[in-house]
């Protein structure tokens, strides 16, 4: 084989509650992600070494580093194949860095899926989420990236009920968030945790469910960042937006529309009216 590429794209929480704190300091979560085709990518070809190319718009973000997670990666599952960790990586970075939809996670699920494939390893299910758990809670989602209910710390996942197709658009307003701090900065008391029992007949009908959840981080992570709250009002005013809602530990938002048509426009008026925020959209 002479290049394999993998797509990593965005995890997105429809819905994020905080249900406890384990004795090492890990928040317990409940939350429904889906990854909708808006991503990075990365491809792997043949290599006498192990090499890493950065490109795409969001590139810049993770030149000064030292080393990331797709290095990370490709060395743990090299390791656990026992065998030399050679090729050559390439990492086309177009979604915005700690923004709250598991961009480096993303990364390196991609890169775990895409050296797999390169080196001829066939390794299980079980065995790449357990190098991905190595690398971060969210990278064995992120392997799936499919409709999945996360428990635990994130790293216990179930199939989500099947959900009903539609658009997405996310937006971000060009700030970094860390997620310790936004952990930090919570001060609500936890949460219940509320997985889906059924399966939503339609994309209202999804919004709706939705409503009844929340994202219990999106309000200590506006106290830091205020510009969400903005973000979110710029969502919900486009025509079709079903709901608007922070991902994860932001500050990337997100909005569902029922039609590409909605869906394209509202990311171009957001392009025009905030020349500085990143926003896209796509279905999931």
């Amino acid at each position: 084989m002479t290049e394999t590429v993998w797509p990593a794209r965005a995890k997105v929480n429809l819905y994020l509650h905080v249900v406890g704190r384990r004795a090492d300091g890990y928040h317990l979560l409940d939350s429904l992600a889906v990854f909708p085709d808006i991503g990075d990518s990365l491809s792997a070809a043949p290599a006498a070494d192990l090499v890493l190319r950065l490109d795409g718009p969001a590139a810049a973000a993770l030149t000064a580093e030292p080393d990331n997670l797709v290095l990370r990666a490709a060395r743990a599952l090299a390791g656990a194949a026992g065998i030399a960790p050679a090729a050559a990586l390439r990492l086309s970075k177009r979604l915005p860095v700690a923004s709250g939809i598991g961009g480096g996670s993303a990364d390196a699920a991609a890169t775990l899926r895409a050296l797999d494939r390169l080196w001829g390893l066939k390794c299980s299910e079980a065995e790449l989420a357990r190098i991905g758990l190595t690398l971060g809670a969210d990278v064995p989602v992120c392997l799936q990236s499919r409709p999945t209910h996360m428990a635990g710390i994130g790293e216990s996942l179930q199939p989500a009920p099947p959900l009903p197709p539609g658009w997405m658009v996310l937006a971000n307003p060009g700030l970094a968030l860390a997620t310790p701090a936004v952990f930090k900065a919570r001060d609500a008391a936890f949460s219940d945790p509320a997985p889906l029992a059924a399966a939503p007949a339609t994309l209202p009908a999804l919004a709706e469910a939705l409503r009844a959840r929340r994202n219990d981080l999106a309000d200590p992570a506006i106290r830091l960042a205020p510009a969400i709250a903005t973000v979110l009002a710029a969502l919900q005013a486009q025509p079709g937006c079903l709901l608007a809602r922070m991902s994860g530990s932001g500050a990337t938002c997100f909005a569902l529309f029922a039609r590409e048509a909605e869906a394209r426009a509202a990311c171009q008026a957001l392009r025009a009216a905030e020349p500085g925020w990143w926003s896209e959209a796509g279905p999931f």
